[in-house]
């Protein structure tokens, strides 16, 4: 008996519209990937270069970032802010920064100083935290900013304490009245303040993406496939 094939429209543009999305999607994901292992190459690159010492000069935020830099200094004390939403190992918590004058010069550096555990029962308690006063020397890496996460509700002016979900690197350089480099150093240098220094590395997730990625496309083929074998199971009925 020959094999016969019916085609009904409305189940191939189904097939058609649920393969372009799984192809679409599985593309974005292995670009994803792809970024992501650029990211790793850059780390390994500048990652094996020499500290850099940080002075007054600016500098280009592309060519500085995952590079290892140092800077002597003194925190500008009432100047901390606060990133709420950055959970570590399962615990919320907020991310510590505050602005680094650097000696010698009137150009400031914010630093991520590290992570500090949330109150759970009173989201505005603020922990402890000891601010290093003097001159001081961090160690880190330069970043191109402090991260984003998913803003909800409204942002709350910057100001010094401030609990706010995503800071630019501009606006609290406008709110304090200093002048910034145009990134941000982690700091991995020991500060004896109780903060956390375990950054997620950013490259990581590549094989990830990669899983996501065949995911869609096994369903785009799917529904492909589906299509074709439903249509000569459709055909063998019809004779």
């Amino acid at each position: 008996m020959p094999l016969t094939f019916r085609f009904r429209w409305i189940p191939f543009l189904a097939a058609v519209t649920v393969a372009v999305i799984g192809f679409m999607l599985g593309n974005w994901q292995t670009r994803r990937a792809h970024e992501k292992e650029a990211i790793e190459a850059k780390l390994q690159e500048r990652s094996h270069s020499a500290v850099l010492a940080l002075d007054g000069a600016p500098k280009n935020a592309g060519e500085m970032e995952y590079r290892r830099v140092s800077a002597k200094g003194s925190f500008v004390g009432n100047w901390t802010i606060y990133l709420e939403n950055r959970p570590y190992q399962g615990s919320p918590g907020f991310y510590v920064l505050s602005p680094l004058k650097i000696d010698g010069s009137d150009m400031h550096i914010l630093v991520v100083r590290g992570w500090v555990k949330r109150d759970a029962t009173d989201r505005a308690k603020l922990p402890p935290i000891a601010t290093p006063t003097g001159l001081v020397e961090i160690i880190g890496t330069a970043r191109a900013n402090t991260g984003h996460v998913l803003q909800l509700g409204t942002a709350e002016p910057l100001k010094p304490g401030a609990i706010v979900q995503n800071a630019e690197i501009a606006d609290i350089g406008r709110a304090a009245g200093i002048a910034l480099q145009p990134f941000v150093v982690e700091q991995t240098s020991d500060a004896a303040d109780g903060l956390v220094r375990d950054w997620p590395r950013p490259s990581s997730g590549a094989d990830k993406h990669r899983g996501y990625a065949f995911q869609w496309y096994a369903l785009a083929a799917t529904a492909l496939l589906f299509f074709v074998v439903t249509g000569f199971r459709r055909g063998k009925k019809s004779t």
